[in-house]
């Protein structure tokens, strides 16, 4: 069942040694080990003992792209999903747990939803997700995410 959590955090400063640059995540102030490249935490979900649904930002003006990626502690990163694009704007808001999925506002007058499954999924790229998300070429995936209404076009039609 998912929950919030406040134990997930990112280190203060940029771990420079790593090849990966970027953010350690830390769980209840120690490292994992696991590195993010965006340097705001937004919110993190505990999905079970082991995973959690994190949504990070890179504190952009103007350009604010949401990133929301599954960590797994033995893992690290399973998957991370973009929201967002150039020159759109928008501020991570009205976040809601449900008990197998999270719901948020984002861009728009658009809700979204985020489930996230129990073993990977096969899923055909660039097809089948909300107008404005982007992920990482494969095709497993863990992640599903929804939009109600669909997002709206750059003039205003959906």
């Amino acid at each position: 069942m998912f929950s919030e959590t406040k134990s997930i955090s990112l280190s203060d400063l940029k771990h420079a040694a790593n090849t990966k640059d970027g953010y350690e995540i830390m769980l209840s102030g120690q490292g994992t080990g696991f590195f993010v490249p965006f340097q705001v935490l937004e919110a993190a979900v505990a999905i079970d003992s082991e995973r959690f649904l994190l949504f990070l930002t890179d504190d952009t003006p103007y350009e604010e792209v949401l990133n929301i990626s599954l960590m797994h502690m033995n893992k690290g990163i399973l998957e991370t999903i973009s929201l967002g694009g150039a020159y759109l704007t928008g501020t991570f808001s009205e976040l809601h747990v449900l008990p197998e999925a999270v719901e948020f506002s984002f861009i728009g007058d658009t809700t979204w939803k985020v489930e996230v499954t129990e073993q990977p999924f096969l899923r055909f790229p660039f097809v089948g997700d909300p107008r404005g998300v982007s992920r990482s070429m494969g095709l497993t995936h863990h992640l599903r995410i929804s939009a109600d209404p669909v997002p709206a076009r750059a003039d205003g039609r959906r």
